[in-house]
């Protein structure tokens, strides 16, 4: 899949709240609570213009229940994608709008995800910083198969600087 990156656009924090309400409707009493996260929940950041959610749950395998709903309803059911403990639905196909990982309640990879997102939220230059480094990487990479790895280590680095940031906040 080609690389897409935009400006960063209020619409997204929408989006996102758009597609909570229509999740709470399908998974009813299953999720605890849903979370914005990646770069479209960074204000200012640029980003691929996909909307990424967290879906916590009580029981992750309460949620291959709905494997078949969500294919009716145009979801692509990815299961747990690389990450033990997950589930991954993918909306939009080829155009992808939307990545919905769900996790239990408890999961470490919440928190990583969080931290990440609070600390370019509160450290405007580190998000800007993270920006121009996807822009450069856009330049070289055409697709996502080869974009995405690129930054994996740059992107491993500012999340142990936002658990550092974390940390030191809680004290």
């Amino acid at each position: 899949m080609k690389v897409r990156l935009s400006d960063y656009d209020e619409a997204w924090s929408r989006l996102f709240q758009e597609e909570a309400d229509f999740l709470m409707t399908i998974f009813k009493g299953e999720i605890i609570n849903i979370e914005h996260f990646g770069s479209t929940a960074v204000p200012g950041l640029m980003a691929k213009p996909v909307i990424d959610m967290i879906c916590i749950v009580n029981q992750i395998d309460r949620v291959d229940r709905f494997n078949d709903t969500m294919l009716s309803l145009g979801y692509d059911v990815a299961g747990e994608w690389g990450i033990p403990g997950r589930r991954l639905f993918r909306k939009g196909g080829e155009h992808r709008t939307h990545h919905i990982h769900f996790y239990e309640s408890g999961n470490s990879h919440i928190d990583r995800h969080l931290i990440f997102r609070d600390y370019l939220r509160s450290h405007p230059e580190e998000a800007e910083r993270y920006g121009r480094f996807k822009e450069e990487l856009v330049q070289r990479y055409e697709h996502t198969s080869e974009y995405s790895p690129a930054k994996k280590a740059y992107v491993t680095e500012m999340e142990q600087l936002a658990l550092a940031w974390y940390r030191e906040s809680q004290h």
